[in-house]
């Protein structure tokens, strides 16, 4: 039987499929069933900035909200008691989920800016979390804000919970930012341990009766070539440049999308979608399917595989990609 295993922040797990962050893992049962499908870890659901303590409204300044819309800035957010658990609810869902099962639980911490809310990694550390995600998602829509700004914020935020904790460390990035590989080598100086690629933007549609913008969770569509596409083309291009793990969020949804995803560099595909639409079995089918790709074509493990794209070194890739470009869309007439 093929070897599966891979190495994720530190960790040796049993193969590339853990869950990532979702509705799914606040239930101990769900993360039970997770293991026995065959889920190698599983990242919890996210602890967001805005649910600890009135050190939330330091969101206020990084939003460079107008003195006289700060009351209505505040009303976007959900209150606290709107949050599916309380940041103490979530250090006993660590220590609950950890006695459940044996494969590492990850916690996540959803935020933007450095302050008194990240004193909270700390109590994750001694909730027993055996890592730490960091997802900070943010999309800048004000002029004044600065290039790099958003950057700084996010290196400065990396380095105070570092500072914190002993544990590994990873960030899930957007991939909204002028240079990915400088911002991965940022943070990689930074003290991060793995990167995430991608979180994902809420849809948006427009309601023609109100004239209100529609926000909806995103989600991850088997017929979206383009998610994956864009998670490939990163993954092979920072592969090159860092040592540190790799993780694709977003876009997998069959065995097929994981050897694809692996071959460019992931050491681990993270999945969710899938398991929320076909249920959790669906990890046992594409381990399964992962196995049998790989012993009938002669591999004794997944390690034999991982990066094994040909790519060029990363001072040409600019000069390849402009030539794919070309090529398709010249003679395309695009």
């Amino acid at each position: 039987m093929p070897d599966l295993s891979t190495t994720y922040l530190n960790m040796r797990l049993a193969n590339p499929l853990v869950p990532s962050a979702s509705p799914l893992s606040r239930s101990l049962d769900s993360i039970r069933r997770m293991e026995d499908a065959g889920a190698s870890g599983v990242v919890l659901h996210s602890l967001f900035q805005e649910q600890i303590g009135s050190e939330s409204h330091v969101l206020d300044r990084y939003l460079h909200v107008a003195p006289g819309h700060y009351w209505r800035a505040l009303d976007y957010y959900p209150r606290a008691e709107d949050f599916a658990v309380s940041p103490d609810q979530y250090l006993e869902h660590i220590r609950q989920a950890k006695a459940a099962v044996s494969i590492p639980v990850i916690a996540s911490l959803n935020g933007v800016t450095p302050g008194g809310w990240l004193k909270f990694a700390s109590s994750i550390e001694e909730a027993g979390a055996d890592a730490v995600e960091l997802n900070v998602f943010y999309v800048p829509t004000d002029h004044l804000l600065a290039p790099g700004q958003i950057e700084r914020r996010i290196l400065d935020l990396v380095r105070e919970v570092r500072q914190r904790v002993n544990l590994s460390l990873a960030v899930k990035l957007s991939p909204a930012y002028a240079s990915i590989p400088a911002m991965a080598h940022d943070l990689v100086n930074a003290g991060v341990t793995g990167i995430v690629l991608f979180n994902e933007f809420n849809e948006t549609d427009v309601d023609l009766d109100t004239f209100g913008l529609i926000a909806r969770p995103p989600t991850s569509s088997t017929t979206n070539a383009d998610a994956l596409s864009l998670r490939l083309r990163w993954l092979a291009i920072l592969r090159q440049q860092t040592t540190v793990s790799l993780a694709a969020s977003g876009g997998v949804h069959s065995a097929t999308d994981v050897l694809k995803l692996v071959v460019a560099g992931a050491d681990v595909t993270m999945l969710a979608s899938e398991l929320m639409v076909h249920g959790l079995d669906r990890l046992t089918q594409i381990r399964d399917e992962l196995e049998h790709w790989l012993e009938t074509r002669n591999f004794g493990s997944l390690s034999e595989i991982r990066g094994r794209l040909s790519g060029l070194p990363h001072t040409e890739s600019a000069m390849f990609e402009r030539a794919q470009y070309v090529r398709i869309a010249g003679t395309s007439g695009g």
